[in-house]
């Protein structure tokens, strides 16, 4: 699995590429036990905070191994630093940022609270527009969106059953086969219509929250629309932004 065109649509959520291990690995498990599909929905269900603080922490140090992060004195990083000041911590969330060296317009968080965006979005997008998209990102760690997500693309892969023969009930030290299947279902997990707009509504409320004008979510929508249409929106797994902008606008006024 390449890292690289690993997130594909705005607001993916998890990739995941080399060697993950979470304590509970026991050497007297039973190798040959498999966990059933009901088991492995209960078990990434049932997985601790403190577990997935710690995946996440693992996954964003391999995304951020394979990617090429900006320099921390570039105007990239220092513009990202002033557009999130203030934004740490947020509803009990602490959140780090960064900033992927490549040109698609993209974005995503992962649910630890770190949230990457590629220079190609800062690029394309006015301040107001970035800020927009890194609050959408916050919505989605905040609400547990992307907890779900992950826990449903975990209990779907056949990660789980290295889990079980590990003895853990979470994950265990994972193959590369394992991990590379568990990263499709991740990069293929899509939010639902209701997710995306608590998401969006989230944005707006922070937003405003911090007396920023909320409008630049529906101009950063309509540059997508205008750039990418509606019928195959870069927003892979979310609803057209010309949809997205519409229901923004009427809220705002």
């Amino acid at each position: 699995m390449q890292t690289t065109p690993l997130v594909r649509s705005i607001f993916c959520i998890l990739g995941l590429a080399t060697a993950l291990t979470l304590s509970g690995c026991q050497s007297g498990a039973d190798m040959g036990g498999m966990l059933s599909a009901g088991t492995g929905l209960a078990g990434a269900a049932t997985m601790s905070d403190e577990q997935m603080q710690q995946l996440g922490d693992q996954t964003i140090a391999q995304l951020d191994a394979e990617n090429q992060l900006v320099a921390s004195n570039s105007q990239y990083a220092e513009r990202l630093a002033s557009l999130t000041q203030g934004w740490e911590n947020v509803d009990g969330h602490s959140l780090e940022y960064n900033v992927y060296q490549l040109d698609d317009i993209n974005a995503f968080a992962v649910p630890n609270g770190s949230i990457r965006l590629h220079t190609g979005l800062m690029d394309n997008m006015t301040d107001g527009e970035v800020r927009y998209v890194i609050a959408h990102e916050i919505g989605h760690v905040v609400l547990g969106h992307s907890k779900r997500a992950f826990q449903v693309a975990y209990a779907a892969s056949a990660a789980r059953e290295a889990a079980a023969a590990s003895g853990s009930s979470s994950a265990a030290a994972l193959s590369s086969s394992e991990l590379g299947e568990l990263g499709e279902k991740l990069v293929n997990a899509q939010f639902s219509q209701r997710q995306e707009n608590e998401a969006d509504d989230y944005a707006i409320e922070l937003m405003q929250r911090y007396d920023m004008d909320a409008s630049a979510a529906v101009t950063a929508l309509r540059k997508l629309e205008a750039k990418y249409g509606n019928n195959s929106s870069f927003f892979s797994s979310h609803p057209a932004p010309g949809e997205r902008a519409e229901r923004l606008e009427a809220r705002l006024n």
